[in-house]
């Protein structure tokens, strides 16, 4: 990054990044690495899938990024009979016999799919799709998507009965598996105290669509090194039962690895992740800071790691 403009460019990222944290944590007490993967994959045009219980403030804290960026939000909370017509708008016959497309929720710039895992396939390939067209097709006309478009999905790990999990392909589109944990007992009391009054936090807007637009180029636009870059792929190839770099050992405790797209989100994350750390190029450490989120959800168990009690997290340790 050789250019003054750059530099320049990469600070003012850096700066915006901090000024959003700050000003999202009026509203939102601790949860501080799940705000960093949402904010990193905002920063990497990618979208992210929140996994936690209910009650961790998972809407508020999309409809308060949202707020921040100054961006058109609007929330789908997804139901067993939701059909995606629902998601992406229908035609309509007009007063004067024409048909009409009424586009849907899916046209705002950052969707907050709710329980993704409650709506069956068919509904949540319509969205799917959306996310990775950035367009929805109806009676044969394609709609453009407004820019920047940004799906957070959240799914309930507990309750399994009445679920459609999301299958491997369609977990696949999303960046980051961001799991949320409960809060600590300071944060609670925190939490607690400033929801039970009368006092109304507000947050002011930041950045606008323009402005997160020109970061998502200048994200892209930063260099990696070569050892950085084939450390990432090495990581991902390291997940593959068959591949040339698996050990024997992970060979054993995994069926399934991580495809292509994992290696592309981890050099777009660790640049992003880079930026906001004070750096002009990322390093090997920007990339594992990253890896857990962006593997999790790709790597599929054997039975002889689900018999050892390990997670997905603790075979990602292991890679590195």
């Amino acid at each position: 990054m050789q250019h003054r403009s750059e530099v320049e460019a990469a600070d003012a990222l850096r700066q915006a990044y901090q000024e959003i944290s700050a000003e999202i944590g009026k509203v939102i007490i601790g949860q501080q690495e799940v705000l960093k993967s949402v904010l990193i994959s905002i920063f990497s045009n990618g979208h992210c899938l929140l996994v936690g219980v209910p009650g961790l403030a998972k809407t508020l804290l999309v409809q308060t990024v949202a707020q921040v960026l100054d961006l058109d939000f609007k929330r789908i909370q997804f139901t067993p009979d939701l059909m995606p017509s629902d998601i992406i708008g229908s035609e309509i016959l007009g007063e004067d016999r024409n048909f009409k497309f009424i586009p849907g929720p899916v046209f705002a710039n950052i969707i907050l799919a709710d329980e993704i895992n409650r709506t069956p396939p068919k509904t949540q390939a319509a969205l799917l799709e959306a996310m990775q067209e950035k367009a929805v097709t109806a009676a044969g006309v394609t709609h453009k998507l407004s820019q920047p478009f940004f799906v957070l999905a959240t799914q309930n790990p507990i309750e399994q009965e009445g679920t459609y999990p999301l299958p491997e392909a369609q977990l696949d589109r999303f960046m980051f598996n961001v799991a949320l944990d409960y809060p600590t007992f300071k944060e609670e009391l925190q939490v607690v105290r400033n929801t039970t009054s009368t006092d109304v936090k507000t947050v002011n807007k930041l950045l606008n669509a323009e402005q997160i637009i020109y970061f998502q180029q200048l994200v892209r636009n930063i260099p990696v090194a070569d050892n950085v870059l084939e450390y990432a792929v090495k990581l991902v190839a390291k997940t593959r039962p068959n591949g040339e770099f698996t050990s024997p050992q992970i060979k054993r405790l995994l069926n399934w690895g991580a495809g292509p797209r994992a290696s592309q989100f981890l050099i777009l994350g660790a640049k992003c992740h880079a930026v906001i750390s004070g750096k002009y190029s990322p390093d090997i450490e920007d990339v594992q800071a990253i890896a857990k989120p962006i593997l999790r959800h790709r790597i599929v168990r054997s039975y002889h790691a689900e018999a050892e009690g390990l997670s997905a997290d603790d075979i990602i340790e292991q890679l590195f």
